[in-house]
């Protein structure tokens, strides 16, 4: 089993910046990738970003140029570094591990981008 923790949601004002943070720990030993995904009500969980073992990255169109993720191996931890936050990015962001094919989840941490 592989268990996350996620940290860093929180409300900001839009044009602000936060950093979101992922801990996997737990059988851990061949790693496929790590990413987040964000949800809101009523719609379908989606891709934000997502690296790879390599170091390979996959941005959603909506938030290239604005967010940043990159991984510690070393850690098993990965970060999403949010720039210039616009209110359609409010939801619940939630951490992935893949590993051999299978899927693991964070509980999900909100970000809340309102004046």
């Amino acid at each position: 089993q592989v268990q996350l923790v996620e940290s860093g949601g929180g409300l900001v004002q839009p044009g602000e910046s936060l950093r979101l943070s992922c801990a996997a720990s737990g059988s851990i030993f061949s790693i496929d990738g790590m990413g987040w995904y964000r949800q809101t009500p009523g719609k379908q969980r989606e891709l934000v970003a997502s690296i790879t073992s390599s170091g390979r990255t996959n941005y959603a169109d909506s938030v290239k140029d604005r967010f940043t993720i990159f991984r510690d191996n070393g850690k098993n931890m990965v970060y999403l570094h949010m720039n210039t936050l616009k209110p359609e990015d409010t939801a619940v962001y939630y951490c992935w591990f893949g590993q051999l094919g299978r899927d693991y989840w964070g509980q999900g941490t909100q970000v809340t981008v309102s004046s």
